[in-house]
């Protein structure tokens, strides 16, 4: 069930919190092995449904609503982990904004959700707590780094949740579970009460079945207001993504721009933008962990580790040189917006991949699984424009995610452009055979 349904069944009278509640905390045991949940707050949010049916406070827009949040996000007096051996026992003291602003809206928190350890990676594959599965495949991944808020997301084990995304880790499991997530432009919603992978990049963001439904989570974490359909939207199709995507997903994709559409845009500059977002990102994460490298260098996972390394290791003339790039960067790529309202592009160029497989095969070459990664993420995350992945299609059973890609602060125009292409289709309301909703 959309989020937009339930809190219209809850607004009603049609359906009660603990019901609702009940509900949710029902398909996470039957679905446990999916791995989605690191904590569950069973006792807490049926108390909590107890007590909002008990006020006569105004009502929220989330009033009642079960969501989930990922484990890098502060839940006050609940595990705050971030899959990781070292924070594995670190209780939150207070909540996160974006949580208060949740809690504000009526909405009550089933629990935080697996992820890549540290949110450093793009498997959630976390050696601590193990791997979140993907609901079309439980030995394919969700992707990375919010891979149990896709998972959530997908298999109905929460309304809503939230994610966050440094260089990908919305859009990934987004497209890799068959739901829609948004990264939100860069700076709209606060990261305060949240475990920071490197501050010039790291985004905070919905996933959920719709975009209706992440327009809801959204507009209760941030300043935003969606706004009403309007007229047409120019849209340009990056054909230099399409052509390194699997030629099956890039058909999938190119049917689906046809539904926007699209015209053909020639974008080669986009190919620096990876290793603009190494060069920045790297540094920051290393110096976001230096306290925990100098003394528990041991309890990172191998590539977790690996990867904050380098960031000690690189010269100390590349974040500097990073931050030029990266401007030059924004310079070339600003007037693609003048001719465009949206780019729009694969949000992965492959379908999950199995659990353990790496490298992965792409256009008959094994490549290493963050190498494909890159090149259809870091163009969007390093500007920090705002990002849709909505599902689009299928390849051999699995999900594919067509990106949508707005000017920075046009996350409405971006969430609007999702609406009407989810209007016009219906791959969003698709749902994993082994987790078919069961209605409430």
């Amino acid at each position: 069930m959309s989020l937009a349904r339930l809190t219209e069944r809850l607004r009603t009278g049609e359906l009660s919190p603990r019901e609702a509640v009940e509900h949710y905390l029902e398909r996470i045991e039957a679905h446990r092995e999916l791995n989605a949940y690191i904590s569950v707050r069973a006792e807490e949010a049926v108390a909590e449904a107890k007590s909002l049916q008990a006020s006569s406070a105004p009502r929220g827009p989330l009033w009642g609503a079960p969501v989930a949040v990922k484990d890098v996000i502060d839940v006050a007096g609940t595990r705050t982990t971030a899959a990781s051996e070292i924070l594995r026992e670190h209780i939150a003291l207070r909540d996160a904004r974006v949580v208060e602003g949740l809690k504000a809206a009526g909405a009550i928190v089933l629990g935080k959700l697996n992820l890549h350890e540290f949110a450093y990676g793009a498997l959630t594959t976390s050696p601590h707590f193990g791997p979140a599965r993907n609901p079309w495949a439980t030995d394919r991944i969700c992707g990375g780094s919010s891979g149990g808020s896709g998972a959530a997301a997908a298999a109905e084990l929460a309304a809503g949740t939230l994610g966050t995304d440094t260089a990908g880790s919305i859009r990934i499991p987004a497209a890799f579970c068959g739901v829609t997530g948004l990264r939100p432009s860069t700076g709209l919603v606060s990261n305060e009460g949240v475990v920071p992978v490197a501050w010039s990049f790291d985004a905070l963001g919905p996933i959920a079945r719709s975009a209706e439904d992440c327009g809801l989570l959204l507009e209760a974490i941030a300043d935003f207001r969606s706004e009403p359909d309007g007229g047409a939207l120019r849209v340009g199709i990056v054909t230099s993504l399409l052509e390194q995507a699997d030629p099956r997903v890039a058909a999938v994709v190119e049917e689906a721009v046809r539904e926007l559409g699209a015209e053909p845009v020639e974008a080669p500059v986009l190919a620096h933008a990876g290793l603009i977002q190494q060069l920045i990102m790297l540094p920051e994460a290393a110096a976001a962990h230096l306290p925990w490298l100098r003394t528990r260098l041991s309890d990172y996972g191998a590539d977790v580790r690996a990867r904050l390394l380098a960031g000690l290791l690189l010269p100390a003339t590349s974040y500097p040189t990073g931050l030029r790039a990266r401007r030059w960067l924004d310079d070339q790529v600003q007037p693609l917006f003048e001719r465009y309202d949206l780019l729009a592009a694969p949000a992965m160029p492959i379908v999950a991949p199995l659990i353990g497989e790496d490298p992965v095969e792409l256009r008959g070459e094994r490549i290493p699984f963050r190498l494909t990664v890159i090149p259809f993420n870091s163009p969007w995350s390093c500007l920090g424009l705002p990002v849709a992945s909505v599902p689009c299609g299928f390849v051999d059973g699995l999900p594919v995610g067509l990106a949508l890609v707005g000017r920075h602060g046009a996350d409405a125009t971006v969430l609007r452009a999702a609406h009407r292409f989810q209007q016009a289709t219906d791959w969003h309301e698709r749902h994993p055979p082994a987790t078919e909703p069961v209605a409430i």
